[in-house]
This record gives structure tokens, sequence and C-alpha cells, in this order.
């Protein structure tokens, strides 16, 4: 585990990435990625046998094209996240129809 934290210090370091770590016992200082993580494992990881790499490949990708653009999330105003970047790469201006209220 020593040499893949180095390596992974390293690649973050190289691509100027900035490293934070969450304390020891502190899982909360990191509430979005716990969730992703849970749901992860409770919808997929758990409920999957995978017969070789490839079927793992194949199941968790389409597990993570339905999490993006077909499963709304309440954290975004019952959008996708596909539909949630949209708006904000393309924002409409108060009051415009476009424009839900929703600001990320």
């Amino acid at each position: 585990t020593e040499l893949t934290s180095l390596a992974i210090l390293r690649w973050a370091q190289d691509r100027q990435i900035e490293w934070h770590y969450i304390a020891p016992g502190k899982p909360q200082q990191n509430g979005y990625v716990e969730s992703f993580n849970g749901r992860l494992r409770d919808e997929c990881l758990n409920e999957t046998l995978f017969a070789s790499l490839s079927h793992a490949r194949s199941v968790l990708s389409n597990w993570r094209d339905d999490y993006n653009h077909v499963r709304p999330h309440s954290g975004i105003g019952g959008l996708t996240p596909a539909d949630a970047a949209r708006r904000v790469a393309q924002p409409h201006p108060p009051g415009h129809p476009g424009n839900p209220g929703l600001y990320l």
C-alpha cells in the first residue's frame, strides 16, 4: 500500500491536483464521496457476481451511465448529473424559462 500511495501522490503532483486528507474516523468530511461509494456498493457491487474483468467493466459502465444520465438526484433539483452539468454550462438569466433557479 505504501508504493500505491506514493504513486497516487506522484500522479496528483504531476497533474497539479491538490491533495486533501480526511481526518481518521471522520468520513463526514467527504460526505458526497461516502454517499456515492455507499450507493455503488449497495446497488451494484453487492448485487453482482463478476465472471471476468470484462464483465465487471460492462456492468460498472452500465451502472455509471444510469447514475449520470437516467436517474434524477434530489441534491441537484431532481435532475440527472448530465442535465445539471448542461444547465451550468449554458446558464440562463434569472426569470428565463430555462432557468429553474438551480445554482451549483
